[in-house]
């Protein structure tokens, strides 16, 4: 269980997909068109050890590409009980070429974390999400030392590479180790909150192919939704958040996505109504 709650406090997730510029770099693969592009993805499956039963195997994150990252950014002031809630998803524009999108979602994410420090809450994020991050920040030549300085002693700063300290949090180990891991979906889902809508993450290399990054981020929007949901959970259990404050929490994640939707995110609707159809499930 985590020891605190900063006042700031970033749950997020990632999205990836099998990056064509590795199996150009590995294997030669050409890359230039679509079904270029489509035939490396294929080829780093057949490295990770696709087979027929399981054509698209789980790669090293290091072959893959970050393609969407969303958060929910919760602030509370000094003085005052009431958290603060925004969405943040990147890339900001969706618009710029698929070899471009990667850096701009790294640097924005890096120098946002490296600059306001606040904590990093995911799902399985210490063996997915963060190494990710890092890993590609550094294939992309990025300088993010914000984010990677250490503090000479734990209580003189943010350490994101302490394995003892709050600054950040993966939910998914205290819940159980090996097999006996919940996926999110399980652990959301059997908790009344939405998790695996419509879309799942096998299928986000084949959209990401065909142009739909819109989807894709909306997808993500939600898991990341799910995560602090699920995070709320676990304050509330840990006694951070006490009953009427861990309702008061789900409340301004309902606000949120109401103010969400109507700003445009329409597709967030479907997440308010399979909330409140998980929730009616009763005994």
């Amino acid at each position: 269980m985590f020891k605190s709650v900063h006042p700031l406090l970033f749950s997020f997730d990632v999205e990836w997909v099998p990056d064509p510029l590795a199996a150009a770099r590995l294997f030669d693969c050409p890359i230039q068109t679509l079904g270029e592009r489509e035939a490396a993805i294929q080829r780093l499956w057949e490295h990770g050890g696709a087979t027929e039963e399981k054509p698209q195997p789980y790669l090293k994150t290091v072959l893959c590409r970050v393609v969407t990252l969303a958060g929910i950014l919760r602030e509370v002031k000094p003085g005052s009980k009431q958290p603060h809630l925004r969405m943040i998803s990147l890339p900001q524009r969706i618009d710029t070429r698929w070899d471009e999108q990667e850096k701009a979602i790294l640097k924005g994410f890096f120098d946002a974390v490296g600059g306001k420090k606040p904590q990093l809450v995911g799902y399985n994020s210490s063996q997915a999400d963060v190494p990710i991050l890092v890993q590609r920040a550094i294939i992309n030549g990025l300088s993010c030392p914000g984010f990677s300085r250490r503090p000479d002693k734990p209580w003189e700063g943010v350490d994101y590479f302490s394995n003892h300290g709050d600054h950040a949090v993966d939910l998914a180990p205290m819940l159980g180790r090996y097999n006996q891991m919940p996926a999110l979906n399980e652990v959301a889902r059997l908790s009344g909150i939405p998790g695996k809508i419509e879309t799942s993450g096998g299928a986000v290399a084949e959209l990401w192919l065909e142009g739909r990054l819109d989807e894709i981020l909306a997808y993500n929007e939600c898991d990341a939704l799910t995560t602090h949901l699920v995070w709320a959970r676990f304050a509330h259990f840990g006694g951070f958040l006490s009953d009427s404050e861990y309702e008061a929490e789900q409340q301004a994640v309902r606000d949120l996505i109401h103010s969400l939707i109507s700003e445009g995110k329409t597709t967030l609707q479907k997440f308010l109504d399979e909330w409140e159809r998980l929730e009616s499930i009763q005994p």
